[in-house]
């Protein structure tokens, strides 16, 4: 399997309640394939660093990036994808998480700004559990399952 295809698969089951109306068919995954393809360089430079390593002058270059993926994944996938693809540097949101954060997601290509904000507040969050959290685990993923369950679920 290519990348692209790989990536498919995930967000074909991660993120299903996208898919459920929309659909998956041969033209997406040729765009999924086109934006790692163009984006590679990128998403491997990303892919080698923490969130904590996020400069303020990257912001156009992070915004460009996300709101690419956005135009053909929305908002919640781009984001998946994007955790995907450098999972220490990219976090997760979803419709609920956003909101709760004071960003609530408008419509698909305008949330670009939203999204480099909420990795500036994830920046500090992680900054301040790194060394705490002892087992090596993704700091960024167990800050989304604390989102999760909090703002998506309400469970806690």
């Amino acid at each position: 399997m290519t990348l692209a295809e790989s990536l498919s698969v995930l967000l074909l089951t991660w993120n299903n309640a996208y898919y459920r109306f929309r659909g998956f068919d041969e033209d997406h995954l040729v765009e999924i394939e086109r934006l790692v393809d163009e984006n590679l360089s990128a998403i491997l430079g990303y892919r080698a660093r923490e969130i904590t390593a996020l400069k303020e002058w990257e912001g156009p270059q992070i915004k460009k990036l996300f709101g690419d993926f956005e135009k053909e994944l929305g908002p919640v996938g781009a984001a998946k994808a994007l955790h995907m693809l450098a999972p220490l540097f990219f976090p997760l949101w979803d419709r609920g998480i956003a909101k709760a954060y004071g960003l609530e997601l408008g419509k698909t290509g305008t949330n670009s700004r939203k999204y480099l904000a909420f990795m500036r507040v994830l920046k500090e969050m992680y900054s301040k559990l790194k060394g705490k959290i002892l087992d090596g685990s993704n700091i960024l993923k167990l800050i989304d399952e604390y989102n999760y369950c909090r703002y998506t679920k309400g469970w806690l």
